[in-house]
């Protein structure tokens, strides 16, 4: 009997030491994070992203589930100008932003962040198009710009375009005034109050708002003039080192954000009205010329370069810097490699 008993102490000595040692094995595992070929990793990512009012991109990424799909536990900090969410990034009240190439220049230039795609919006002339510049009734002609006063939001590509607006229509800028201020309500209301007398203007519920003003009136259109603004994906270089995997999750979830947004645009308007208040006929007339198509491509590199060189040459940039080295296209050719056409 004390035999017996001795080796059935034993052996529930041997199973015991088997199962903690099974616990502690299944504790110290890390999640698996390979996501090669566009499959999500396991782990949870947490992003906190800066958005506006009138992108869909990320509002669909969230509310159909494409964020929770890819592992993103997305937070949205809305702000009045994609310019702003990029300045959010410098206080780390955002991780990820996107906006113009000009606020992305502006953020490269000062720290360390890196350009993750291109948005795919922008570039084309139907894209320009959008872009209508809205004047005072006094202005009839390119010699009325002279002692006038001209709006620009803070922070954003608009001193660029009025720039080479009125250097092509052979006014010196000298001989303007130009106000900063900090969105398009702010300009809504100078402009209707006589306190300014431009201002460029894209969205259609704010081109519908400009255009019922009785003492100004649609001038011309960006399309008129050689400036092309792309769109970036920006994020600080650590998000980057400390969770790649996440990045890719991110990149991927935008994608299909992006092709469900072009696919269902009445479900898009529902979502848009439901989270921002936009009016649905006003999101399905945006989406037609603002969808997404996150990429890189030798033309959305050859705008960014030319802007650079502006911002250089006015002193916006102050110092000198390799563009090729301000890029990560690596996570976007690992995820979604035919949409990657060049590296700089």
């Amino acid at each position: 009997m004390k035999t017996n008993k001795l080796e059935w102490s034993l052996v529930l000595i041997l199973v015991f030491s088997l199962i903690l040692s099974g616990c502690g094995n299944q504790k110290a595992a890390t999640p698996q994070q390979s996501n090669d070929g566009g499959t999500a990793s396991s782990q949870t990512t947490k992003l906190t992203i800066a958005d506006i009012v009138t992108n869909p991109t990320f509002q669909v990424a969230l509310e159909e589930g494409f964020f929770e799909k890819y592992n993103i536990d997305a937070t949205i900090a809305t702000f009045a100008t994609p310019a702003e969410g990029i300045n959010a990034l410098f206080i780390n009240q955002v991780n990820v932003a996107f906006g113009a190439d000009f606020p992305v220049l502006n953020a490269v230039a000062k720290g360390e962040y890196s350009i993750l795609a291109a948005t795919g919006t922008g570039l084309s002339e139907k894209d320009a198009k959008r872009w209508k510049l809205y004047v005072s009734s006094d202005i009839q002609s390119a010699t009325d710009f002279a002692g006038k006063k001209l709006s620009f939001s803070r922070g954003t590509f608009i001193p660029y375009l009025w720039d080479e607006f009125l250097t092509e229509q052979g006014v010196d800028t000298d001989e303007v005034q130009f106000i900063g201020q900090g969105g398009f309500d702010e300009s809504y209301i100078a402009l209707k109050g006589g306190e300014i007398n431009g201002v460029w203007v894209t969205g259609s519920v704010l081109l519908d708002k400009f255009e019922e003003l009785d003492n100004a009136y649609a001038y011309t259109d960006m399309a008129a003039t050689d400036v092309r603004i792309g769109g970036d994906i920006i994020v600080a270089n650590r998000l980057i080192e400390e969770n790649r995997e996440g990045m890719k999750n991110f990149l991927l979830a935008i994608n299909e954000a992006s092709e469900f947004i072009e696919n269902n645009p009445e479900r898009v308007a529902d979502i848009m009205y439901d989270k921002v208040k936009q009016p649905r006929e006003h999101t399905i007339r945006d989406l037609q010329d603002n969808t997404w198509s996150i990429h890189y491509s030798e033309e959305a590199h050859t705008t960014i370069s030319r802007l650079k060189d502006y911002m250089l040459g006015e002193g916006i940039i102050e110092q000198d810097f390799e563009l090729a080295t301000k890029f990560d296209l690596s996570l976007l050719q690992e995820v979604l490699p035919e949409r990657v056409t060049f590296v700089p």
